[in-house]
């Protein structure tokens, strides 16, 4: 199906627009660019001036915002979240979306993650950044807006200590992988990604005053380190066949990087490289801390369970969690589920066979745990 030129204007706009924000201030942004010497090839310089303009003008309102808001801040308890946690690509959107539904909670958008210094101050005027945003996302069919659910991770790039900086300067995508658990991790990184983390949820919890919904794939590695910071919080995880999670993902990657770099892409067997080792190094960290989750705090949902019926998982969920209020909810829960039943999934290759083994050898347990056919 071919393109309109509307839609590709529009999709270069949002490539430039709203994957250059990162939510960094200028000093954010510069000790990022002074940690990698400055390393912007050529093509990517018009990026990287978009990108010091934007911080520029986020010190700027955010100054204003720390003044009129840093106040009562201070004061704001954040109440005990949901987190969603899960491997990206494997339907934490989706799970997000419907749980986002539910009005007694709350949850950041993209706008609020994009611009995390100054949400509170510039919300009002967002509607005109509709302009540039494709109807979808540039990954899938999902719908792409400035109030749709997002991934709160985004809001921490700004701490130089998230993996989703990796896509800024893709060559460096080791150092910043290990910000996915935070194991070997200097105890002053660990405060200032949660300091960034806090600041978000404070600022959300003083906009609506209701418990957070929350979704970041890279939460899936850190259970032990969100249950220091909430130890009252709920957890759900979904899980998908990990072969389709990986194919999903391979696709993934190159796209958020080519709309973030700031150099030179990797190649597609270093993706290929990457998806292995960060599935596995999320999911041994998360076999080995889900015990220390307390019991009634924990569910699990296979996506192809989810797919199939979610009204009936959803109040599984609910009873699962003890969370009140499914009656009153399920109405706007199936209202939306009606409005999303024409979705259509992507479509991948088969693997080679080689590749399915190396998946299978390396995400062994998860097959195993949730038993996927790995032949």
């Amino acid at each position: 199906m071919k393109t309109s030129w509307a839609d590709r204007f529009r999709i270069f706009l949002a490539n430039r627009l709203y994957t250059s924000f990162f939510g960094m201030a200028v000093e954010e942004w510069f000790k990022l660019l002074r940690k990698h010497g400055f390393a912007v090839d050529a093509p990517y310089l018009p990026r990287a001036a978009l990108m010091t303009l934007t911080s520029v003008l986020t010190s700027l309102i955010g100054a204003y915002e720390n003044r009129k808001y840093g106040p009562k801040l201070a004061d704001v308890k954040v109440r005990p979240p949901l987190f969603i946690l899960g491997h990206w690509r494997s339907g934490t959107t989706h799970l997000h979306n419907l749980l986002a539904q539910d009005e007694q909670f709350a949850y950041p958008n993209m706008w609020q993650v994009l611009n995390p210094h100054t949400f509170l101050t510039t919300e009002r005027y967002s509607a005109i950044m509709k302009l540039a945003a494709p109807k979808t996302r540039l990954i899938d069919n999902v719908t792409f807006a400035n109030d749709v659910p997002s991934e709160d991770e985004f809001a921490t790039c700004g701490s130089l200590c998230s993996p989703c900086v990796g896509w800024i300067f893709p060559q460096w995508v080791d150092h910043y992988d290990r910000y996915l658990t935070f194991r070997g991790v200097p105890e002053v990184e660990v405060d200032r990604w949660k300091a960034a983390l806090i600041l978000l949820y404070k600022k959300l919890t003083l906009k609506f005053g209701r418990p957070l919904v929350l979704k970041a794939p890279p939460h899936t590695g850190r259970i032990a380190l969100l249950l220091e910071m909430f130890p009252d919080a709920r957890f759900v995880h979904i899980h998908r066949d990990p072969f389709a999670v990986f194919l999903s993902a391979r696709r993934w990657i190159p796209v958020m990087e080519r709309a973030s770099r700031l150099h030179n892409a990797r190649s597609p067997e270093d993706i290929d490289a990457r998806i292995i080792r960060r599935y596995k190094a999320l999911y041994d960290a998360f076999f080995e801390e889900r015990g220390l989750i307390p019991d009634g705090q924990f569910h699990e949902i296979r996506f192809e369970d989810l797919e199939r019926d979610p009204v009936a998982q959803l109040r599984e969920l609910y009873e699962r969690l003890g969370i009140p209020g499914f009656e009153e909810f399920e109405p706007s829960l199936k209202q939306y589920v009606g409005s999303v039943s024409g979705y259509r999934k992507n479509e991948f290759p088969e693997l080679p066979t080689g590749l399915r083994e190396k998946i299978a050898h390396a995400w062994e347990r998860s097959f195993e745990e949730w038993g996927y056919l790995r032949d």
